[in-house]
């Protein structure tokens, strides 16, 4: 009897456990049916139902619906099913609390190493992969604490977590956002803040925010890693960083990263830094194909385009379809309009800096791509423990498209081919010493006509050396040479076959010093100078049949050297002022011939005095002054600034053109005793505000420019193999104003920007002019005046291997002289012209459409690879790029001529090994 009882005691118990246990299992298991519902529905009906308790950013999931029919399913089953496609993860800790995050799934449990001291935790980059979950929560304490008043400086290095490369351009900020630095090109930083507990954030461009708690008692090292994000190297973003926009002192000033192709289609699918620098407000250029570009009303002659300290004097290729730039090997670009800094000078408008990259540090890779009418290959890595380098090759493999080209143009029916080489390179002999060798190579050469062969080339190559002083002091010396050259060669006829040559070297030494004084003060000074020798022109007969004279127009030298100094000055929480001056000194030197003319008189046959010649290195005309470089810049809050501008810039080299694009047979001329240097200031003003945890970015800027000893040409002027170029010159002053906006959204699966800005850019002949006055002297517009301009770029993350982009470009059509009437005059029939420029061309608008298809982001793959395709100029239209006039059986007929006049399909492949 008492084993009966046991018996049914213990079928009894057993029976209860198994109750419990279904009762248990059947209360954290989901049913039901959820059509449409959004995540916040979905978490607030489970929890109800569950003792599940969710916690998320309500805003981030907004997009998330959840369509399934569930009956008693997993939690974890159904998660994996709603966030299989997007980038959130879950994590569900012992207290049936679910965490949601885009990005990463979170630790629950505390590192072992957590509470450890700081002397035994040593650096973030000491940290596991799992220790990282908590480096943003774990104090770090730097110094002993000796006092509680004062400033320390905290130094280190960024490294990527998953790479060990150096991440350039990392922006540092502690939490108010009013104190922040930027890693240089090594990923080193210095950041003086005062002593005490602060929090620090790090962003890497176009990747995540990080933070690290810091209790700084006094000087000290922290090297730090983060996240990157796995990118294809041919991408770049537009990108004015989150909160630095708002923060930095400077205005005008524009940041390109590489980050994203897609987001940016451009003609025939190849990565363009100049496209690029053409979205942003304030930057056009006077037609598509066009060299160079123009900014706030300047010339493309105004424009100082830098590639690793090196000046760039023709920046395309194929005659502006593609930028000289290997996207492949450029780590970044910044864009100066406005707030110069003192560092730079010789040029008025603008300062386009392009950092090449010096190759990670972790292994060899490779870099390539393929398009349709362009192949570029690049390799890059370690050569030792403290050597790096990066070069890389880019060139054209077919001339079949450009014979898909509008007929009416000049590239139908063309041959042209370019290559580019690079080659970067990066030593560090001690903590306190490195240097760098940079050698940049470019080639073009086209015929049209079967007699005539142009052609044109950049060689520059430089070395630098930068000392680590001390934690607050830095200096750089550059030492380098840069050349530009084109040639042509005629063929028409044995008896007037020619080779017709020009050239322009400089050689340079510039040495710069960066030095932090207390807590309030960062100063920048140095000196430069550079060695201009040009061969302004020569002509030479081909063969002996050839009855060409030799010809050589008058070669030229000058010295520029400049001493600047500039402080940027932290006046308090809310007021940083920037100081900077720059003092330029210029020689124009012999041995050349140099023409006087009558005092007072413009340059002309009958004002001619007398020619003189001068020695080597005999000065004969010098041209000295100061430059202002002055900013300041007020923070409203945390999300809003206000900032003022005003600089003055000089420069002592023109281009000779009387074309509105530049063309490769512009001629460069150096200021002389006849010629004197261009001058321009520019008074600035900009709005600039954040919204929603900086998710939007919106900026306004207006300004004024003025200028002076422009040059413009009198009516049939020759420019090229002219010894007497300065009779065909009209002295011209020179004014542009404008506003620009820009609203920018950085994050969520649709990001872009829509921009307007309405610019004007007007001369008028000097009223001391005697020799021509156009308009009658009054103002005109430049070739390249187009007020108006909106660009809309939007790209749409259908996932995250799968985008879109799609462009709109509308601009006002630039002006031009028409023919108005025809007269007879001494027997035969004239043209009489209208005032010059008084027309303008039809308005420009355009739209292009692209896919982008990345390969999976695994960090560790043999392969990442990439394909854009889309159309370029989506609606055919047949933007005129510009009109001319033909006489036809005695008629003068017009014609548009379109360079793009119908849609052009591209196709790229990228891979990186």
């Amino acid at each position: 009897m008492n084993r009966i009882f046991f018996f049914l005691a213990l079928l009894s118990g057993l029976t209860s456990v198994s109750i419990a246990q279904q009762s248990s299992n059947t209360g954290r298991t989901i049913s039901g049916t959820f059509v449409g519902k959004s995540f916040t529905e979905f978490a607030e009906t489970v929890s109800t139902s569950t003792p599940y308790q969710f916690y998320f950013d309500a805003e981030e999931l907004a997009d998330i619906k959840v369509n399934l029919s569930l009956e008693n399913s997993n939690l974890r089953d159904v998660l994996f099913a709603i966030f299989e496609k997007t980038d959130f993860k879950y994590s569900i800790d012992e207290r049936d609390r679910v965490f949601i995050a885009k990005g990463r799934s979170l630790t629950l449990r505390l590192s072992p190493t957590f509470f450890l001291e700081n002397s035994q935790q040593g650096t973030a980059a000491g940290l596991s992969d799992g220790d990282r979950t908590f480096s943003k929560n774990k104090l770090y304490v730097i110094g002993d604490a000796k006092s509680n008043t004062g400033t320390a400086t905290l130094k280190g290095k960024v490294v990527g977590y998953d790479t060990g490369n150096p991440v350039p351009g990392a922006v540092i900020y502690e939490q108010s956002k009013t104190i922040s630095t930027v890693t240089d090109s090594n990923g080193n930083f210095n950041i003086t803040l005062p002593i005490g507990r602060h929090t620090l954030f790090v962003q890497n461009l176009g990747g995540f925010v990080e933070q690290r708690q810091v209790q700084l008692n006094a000087d000290g090292q922290l090297d730090l890693m983060i996240e990157e994000n796995i990118i294809s190297m041919d991408e770049f973003l537009l990108l004015a960083e989150k909160n630095n926009n708002i923060g930095r002192t400077e205005m005008g000033v524009q940041k390109l990263d590489m980050s994203s192709i897609k987001k940016i289609p451009a003609a025939l699918g190849e990565v363009d830094v100049i496209r690029g620098v053409l979205s942003l407000p304030g930057v056009q250029t006077v037609g598509e194909a066009s060299v160079g570009f123009n900014v706030r009303g300047g010339a493309a002659d105004q424009n100082l385009i830098l590639y690793n300290h090196a000046t760039v004097y023709n920046p395309s290729h194929l005659f502006g379809l593609f930028s000289a730039f290997n996207a492949d090997l450029v780590s970044g670009v910044e864009l100066y309009k406005a707030g110069v800094p003192a560092q730079y000078g010789g040029r008025l408008s603008s300062v386009l800096d392009v950092n090449g990259s010096y190759g990670n540090a972790e292994k060899i890779k490779v870099n390539g791509g393929i398009g349709l009418l362009t192949g570029r290959l690049s390799v890059d890595g370690p050569t030792g423990e403290k050597t790096t380098f990066a070069v890389g090759i880019r060139s054209t493999y077919s001339d079949w498209l450009l014979n898909l080209l509008e007929e009416n143009t000049s590239f139908s029916n063309g041959r042209a081919n370019f290559y580019d080489f690079n080659f970067n390179l990066a030593h560090q002999l001690t903590n306190k010493h490195a240097l760098r060798l940079n050698v940049y190579a470019s080639k073009d050469s086209f015929q049209f006509d079967a007699d005539t062969l142009f052609g044109y080339e950049n060689l520059n190559y430089n070395a630098s050396w930068t000392y680590y002083i001390n934690e607050r002091l830095e200096s750089e010396l550059v030492v380098g040479q840069d050349e530009y050259n084109f040639g042509i060669e005629g063929r028409d006829t044995p008896s007037t076959a020619y080779n017709l040559g020009y050239r322009i070297r400089q050689k340079f030494v510039r040495l710069n010093f960066k030095q932090e004084v207390g807590f309030r003060h960062k100063f920048t000074y140095g000196l430069s100078t550079q060695e201009y020798n040009l061969n302004a022109g020569q002509l030479d007969p081909f063969g002996i049949e050839s009855g060409i004279l030799a010809r050589q127009v008058n070669p030229e030298r000058a010295l520029e050297s400049a001493i600047y100094v500039s402080d940027d000055i932290e006046i308090n929480d809310k007021l940083n002022l920037s100081l900077g001056l720059r003092y330029a000194l210029y020689n124009y030197l012999g041995p050349s011939a140099a023409r006087f003319y009558q005092a007072g008189e413009s340059p002309s046959e009958n004002t001619f005095l007398r020619e003189d010649r001068f020695a080597s290195g005999e000065v004969i005309q010098s041209y000295h002054g100061p430059e202002f470089r002055l900013g300041a810049r007020y923070l409203l809050d945390n999300t809003a600034s206000i900032k003022l501008g005003y600089n003055t810039n000089r420069q002592f080299i023109h281009l000779l053109t009387n074309n509105a694009a530049i063309a490769p047979t512009d001629t460069w001329k150096l200021s002389d005793n006849n010629i004197a240097p261009q001058w321009g200031d520019q008074l600035s003003l900009g709005y600039y505000k954040n919204f929603k945890r900086d998710t939007y970015e919106f900026s306004a800027e207006v300004y004024h420019r003025n200028m002076k000893n422009l040059l413009d040409y009198r009516s049939g002027a020759t420019l090229l193999l002219n010894d007497q170029v300065e009779q065909e010159i009209l002295r011209t002053k020179g004014r542009s104003y404008g506003m620009e906006l820009m609203l920018r959204k950085n994050s969520g699966k649709l990001n872009g920007w829509i921009s307007y800005f309405y610019a004007r850019s007007l001369l008028r002949t000097a009223a001391d002019e005697q020799a021509e006055k156009i308009n009658n002297g009054n103002w005109y517009p430049n070739n390249f005046d187009q007020p108006h301009n909106v660009t809309v770029m939007g790209n749409y993350e259908l996932s995250k291997r799968v985008s879109t982009s799609l462009n709109f470009n509308y601009n006002t059509g630039r002006p031009i002289t028409l023919p108005v009437a025809k007269f007879e005059y001494a027997g035969s029939e004239r043209i009489f012209f209208s005032e010059r420029n008084a027309y303008r061309i039809p308005d420009y608008f355009r739209m292009d459409f692209s896919i982008n298809l990345e390969g999976n982001h695994k960090v560790r793959k043999l392969a990442h690879s990439s394909w854009s395709l889309g159309v370029y100029n989506v609606l055919g239209r047949q933007n005129p790029y510009s009109v001319f006039f033909t006489p036809v059986n005695g008629v003068l007929q017009g014609y548009q001529l379109s360079i793009f006049a119908r849609p052009i399909p591209f196709i790229t492949y990228n891979f990186r090994i």
